[in-house]
């Protein structure tokens, strides 16, 4: 797949969402672009907020959307720039320049006149007016977007931004182009690349740590001055964190108040008093001069430890004023040697880890590489799903268990082969870990922590999941049932979105909490109106669609949930951030409605239920026994006679255990059972533990 055929694809995609949700293409545009910066981290999340006016002196108003970072306090703006008739028009820095206006005009009229007054409640963007008032003495940024389906002139090398309502600004262009390039880079997301003679003459002064070259990774201890590593997070914000962290990050407050009372009391010993910071690299440039070595730029630039010491110093000079030059910070920075994308990734995550091994960021924290989305892929690869709307084949729901994978294993495909694995795959049936964790917590029961966000949201699944992950012998609930069942949970969602767009009475916002809240609201009466008793979901799988019954109470329920939700006697006037409430949960809960008694057909009952589940784990443990006995095989005779060795010189196994090591040295002549194998793999793990290398 080259530029052009992703940017017919993502046009096409554009005017088949709009078709089916009657949003407009503009709407579908904009939400279309914010997804896929969403999943390359650039944007932590996305809210829809169109609004189209005029202000104090004829100023042209436009917004399309926006996203605010609570870490950071970074506020991002979007204004969408959508117009298909030309195929090769150019965006030149006046329209550039115009758009850009539109948005700071957007904000002064929010923040200067009486139009948080005037707008109605109704609307999406009276929300954003809200947070602008709200969160005026917070931003610290205004980050300025425009999506154009344009391609950027040439003349556009830097866009000026000026200062709005006080507060620095910066300017972004993406274009569909843009967006290719981030989707199909190995990384699969905005990679930041530092310069750091923009902040230094010289650089950043380093040494390379002696002794830890390996063919993994390079390791290098450098001295950063306070100043250089907040006029960094001033630029960077956010992005600079390394993603398990980031999300680890965005639910706690940014300033650490012990940091910040060094920085202002005692800032020339802040080097003696603070861990300093970890960061990992990609590739670096190091000049040697008269002083030393020195880093001179890095390409994918990362802290995995000591986000809260570099927003703390950054705050404390915009905040406090505080004066950085005599503070240094030490930083521990790590140069990942591997070729492989999935590699490097998983050796930055394990890093990072052990990094955070002594602090509250926990195992779920790192869930984006747990066995549980190697297990959801491995269903999604496997299991084939009923041919429906005319379609003479079956096809596969796709589980992207990596970020990109989808687009990724398009790449390299010949168009007889993309247009094989399209037929198979279709798009329309991608599933992403935020998706599956968006269904899974609404049918949980929990379309506040949904409405939250989706990386939010994606946080709490982690953490939920992996607690009974590790609860469950080998994680047995996590079965073929878990993900058809979760299948027909994301049919459901899909169909709801469509539904709720279409309604007469929808206007054109709150679409993500209505949905949440449905769906949530619909699952609890089942539950309390016929007790023991459940939707069938696999069902719906094994239809691949929802029956009418379902359909005609989603409906009917939309309507009251909105009504609800924007209810005038709600606990918070902002309609967003009142979803965000358990308290708005609660009064969803109050709702009257009796589901139609067609309903009952639809469900399954205890007993039955409790029989599949057992059925599905037992067809699971068989599985899982294969796999663990496969690992155990994959290791040579030769290998399990050095493990031998190495634990019996130790004295460190049960007497069960040397059994099992004894047969796994009779490889292939024996086979460990599958109980055995399990003992084989802890021991393993322990001896890694112990020093021992496989």
């Amino acid at each position: 797949m080259d530029a052009q055929e992703f940017r017919k694809d993502f046009i096409e995609g554009v005017k088949a969402e709009a078709a089916a949700t009657g949003e407009g293409s503009t709407a579908s545009f904009v939400s279309s672009f914010a997804q896929y910066l969403q999943e390359a981290e650039f944007l932590m999340d996305f809210t829809v907020a169109y609004f189209e006016g005029t202000g104090k002196r004829n100023r042209k108003l436009r917004v399309d959307g926006y996203a605010f970072d609570e870490f950071d306090k970074t506020l991002s703006l979007i204004i969408a720039d959508y117009d298909t008739s030309e195929t090769e028009r150019v965006l030149t820095k006046t329209q550039a320049g115009q758009l850009l206006e539109r948005l700071s005009a957007f904000v002064d009229h929010a923040l200067n006149s009486s139009f948080y007054r005037e707008i109605e409640m109704s609307r999406p963007c009276s929300d954003l007016v809200d947070l602008l008032r709200e969160k005026r003495r917070e931003i610290r940024k205004y980050q300025l977007l425009i999506f154009t389906t344009a391609s950027i002139g040439t003349t556009i090398k830097i866009l000026d931004s000026a200062h709005i309502d006080g507060v620095p600004s910066e300017s972004q262009i993406w274009d569909i182009n843009r967006l290719f390039k981030v989707c199909s880079s190995d990384t699969g997301r905005n990679v930041i690349e530092i310069d750091f003679k923009e902040y230094s003459n010289h650089g950043i002064p380093c040494m390379e740590a002696s002794g830890t070259v390996t063919k993994d990774f390079k390791s290098y201890l450098c001295i950063i001055p306070g100043t250089i590593l907040a006029d960094i997070y001033d630029k960077y914000g956010s992005n600079l964190l390394e993603g398990n962290v980031r999300s680890f990050l965005s639910t706690k407050v940014a300033v650490n108040k012990k940091i910040r009372t060094s920085i202002l009391q005692s800032p020339e010993r802040f080097f003696a008093y603070n861990n300093g910071i970890s960061a990992t690299a990609m590739d670096i440039q190091i000049d040697r001069t008269a002083e030393g070595s020195c880093l001179v730029s890095a390409k994918d630039f990362q802290i995995i430890n000591g986000g809260q010491t570099t927003a703390s110093l950054s705050n404390a000079r915009f905040r406090d004023k505080a004066d950085l030059s005599s503070i240094f910070v030490q930083m521990k920075l790590t140069v990942i040697e591997h070729t492989l994308e999935e590699e490097a990734t998983e050796l930055v995550q394990n890093i990072s880890r052990s990094s955070n091994s002594q602090n509250k960021v926990s195992d779920a924290d790192f869930f984006s590489t747990h066995p549980f989305h190697i297990r959801m892929e491995r269903f999604s690869q496997r299991l084939y799903a009923r041919a429906v709307g005319g379609l003479q084949h079956e096809t596969k729901w796709f589980y992207e268990r990596a970020r990109g994978q989808y687009l990724q294993k398009q790449m390299r495909m010949t168009a007889g082969e993309k247009k094989k694995f399209l037929l198979q795959n279709p798009k329309n049936q991608l599933i992403t870990k935020t998706d599956f964790a968006k269904v899974r917590n609404t049918w949980k029961g929990l379309p506040y922590i949904v409405s939250k966000g989706a990386q939010t949201n994606f946080s709490e699944f982690a953490k939920t999941t992996n607690n009974e992950w590790e609860s469950s012998d080998d994680g047995l609930v996590f079965n073929e049932k878990y993900f058809q069942e979760s299948v027909a949970l994301i049919i459901i969602f899909r169909y709801s979105e469509l539904m709720v767009s279409r309604q007469s009475w929808y206007s054109q916002g709150y679409r993500a909490n209505i949905v949440t809240y449905t769906i949530s609201l619909f699952h609890t009466l089942i539950q309390k109106q016929f007790p023991g008793m459940n939707l069938d979901l696999m069902s719906i799988w094994n239809r691949q669609s929802i029956p009418d019954a379902v359909t005609i109470a989603l409906t009917e329920l939309s309507e009251l949930v909105y009504g609800k939700l924007t209810d005038s006697q709600r606990g918070i006037e902002n309609v967003t951030q009142w979803c965000k409430q358990e308290a708005c949960w609660n009064s969803v809960q109050s709702i009257k409605y009796e589901l139609p008694s067609e309903i009952k057909v639809c469900l399954i009952g205890l007993e039955e239920r409790k029989v599949a589940e057992r059925e599905a784990k037992a067809d699971q443990r068989v599985d899982s026994d294969a796999e663990i006995m496969t690992k155990i095989i994959e290791i040579s005779q030769e290998q399990w006679k050095n493990i031998f060795s190495f634990a019996t010189n130790r004295h460190i196994i049960t007497a069960d255990e040397h059994t099992a090591l004894r047969i796994a040295c009779q490889i292939p002549q024996k086979i460990p059972n599958p109980i055995q194998c399990k003992k084989l793999l802890a021991v393993l793990e322990r001896l890694q533990e112990e020093g021992f290398k496989l």
